[in-house]
């Protein structure tokens, strides 16, 4: 049974960093795609950031510059650093198991339960 457990999250002074780490378990993780979703109060779960399998990464407008998706195959996890954080990255900051088809990221709907990121002063 597939899962995943996030963990890094907490509060952080704007302009601050956190890295959140996914540990992932009954997953083929050395060939799986992941990515990192955020969902604000009242908003939608959108996209962060993905990496593939070979290490190929992309990152939504609003965090790209700034943050870093990364990948330890030897541990299972993936990472997600964030950098320079603005009050409006406050959000839940979810894991989520892909795939990539021609080129594209697809969720395969299976997530960790998030960590909280509160950045405020």
């Amino acid at each position: 049974q597939a899962q995943l457990v996030e963990s890094g999250g907490g509060l952080v002074q704007p302009g601050g960093s956190l890295r959140l780490s996914c540990t992932t378990s009954g997953v083929g993780f050395s060939i799986a795609s992941m990515g990192w979703y955020r969902q604000a109060p009242g908003l939608q779960r959108e996209l962060v950031a993905t990496i593939s399998s070979g290490g190929i990464t992309n990152y939504a407008d609003f965090v790209k510059g700034r943050s870093t998706i990364s990948r330890d195959n030897a541990k299972n996890t993936v990472y997600l650093q964030v950098d320079s954080l603005k009050p409006e990255d406050t959000a839940v900051y979810y894991c989520n198991l892909g795939t990539t088809i021609r080129g594209l990221y697809r969720s395969l709907e299976v997530w960790g339960q998030g960590t909280l990121v509160t950045v405020s002063s």
